[in-house]
């Protein structure tokens, strides 16, 4: 991991221990591209080597490269890190390098990590063990309590500062809650928002093992309110999981989505050879 990694007590990082998420997406220019020499294709493919390497000194705590699937974008980046611009740096490396004058931006999106608030502290947990049958202080309740306060911490941690899971395939969306009138997220009483989003997480669950989940927020740092980052173990298991979350009360009566960018894991030399940068 990058040595960037270790906390610091820089003011740019969020306050909660959280980081800083960018999602960029870039295209080739293939008329400039194809224009060059093959010397000067060549310092554009090790100026991508270097630059978008997540073991150098300059990387974000986490960087995953992608190649895109169809005409959107050509690849994107997924960075993480305390201090946005340490993530910025990045794009600006890009943007001054050799690689520059070919690449064009597309897509971004600006967030942060953050522990939901619907995510149930343990009283609030154990609230909704009684409700669904288990009597307050028996050897079942407790057992169920004691397995989710332990786990909490971990799942907590992976909110703030997530690892990346191993999976090839990703997908990426935004996402808000409707304001409309009769249907508006935001004046629905919290009890009945937690039911809904209870709801939500127990079809997720299901894929366990399948798709993992990265939810950031983005309310007053982008257009869209929350951005969700799906990698599965098969392309198909995106499609499945998000269909059927759109049956969730949640999704089905209150949300509104964004452009859908669908990648591939890969590293820069993958990246290279696939989008023929190289003649």
């Amino acid at each position: 991991m990058n040595p960037h990694a270790a906390g610091s007590a820089d003011p740019l990082a969020p306050y909660d221990g959280g980081w800083h998420c960018s999602h960029l997406w870039y295209s080739f220019d293939r008329e400039r591209l194809n224009a060059l020499a093959p010397t000067q294709r060549e310092a554009i493919a090790q100026d991508l080597r270097a630059v978008l390497d997540p073991a150098a000194e300059h990387a974000t705590v986490r960087m995953q490269l992608s190649i895109t699937s169809g005409l959107k974008a050509d690849f994107g980046v997924m960075m993480l890190d305390p201090n946005p611009l340490r993530i910025d740096a990045v794009h600006q490396r890009l943007m001054a390098g050799p690689a520059g004058p070919v690449l064009r931006p597309g897509y971004s999106f600006i967030s942060v990590t953050e522990i939901s608030e619907y995510v149930p502290s343990p009283e609030e947990y154990g609230q909704r063990l009684i409700a669904e049958g288990d009597a307050e202080g028996s050897p079942a309740y407790n057992a169920k309590l004691k397995a989710y306060a332990d786990r909490l911490e971990g799942m907590n941690r992976q909110r703030l500062t997530p690892e990346i899971p191993p999976y090839q395939s990703v997908c990426f969306y935004p996402m808000n809650k409707k304001r409309e009138v009769g249907e508006n997220w935001f004046t629905v009483p919290k009890s009945e928002r937690s039911r809904m989003m209870g709801q939500h997480a127990r079809s997720g669950m299901a894929y366990a093992g399948k798709v993992s989940q990265l939810i950031t927020v983005a309310i007053g740092l982008d257009e869209w309110e929350w951005g969700v980052t799906l990698w599965g173990a098969n392309p198909a298991y995106l499609k499945d999981i998000v269909y059927e979350m759109r049956f969730d009360e949640a999704s089905a009566r209150y949300a509104e989505f964004g452009p859908f960018l669908v990648g591939y894991v890969c590293d820069a030399d993958r990246l290279i050879d696939h989008c023929r940068v190289r003649r």
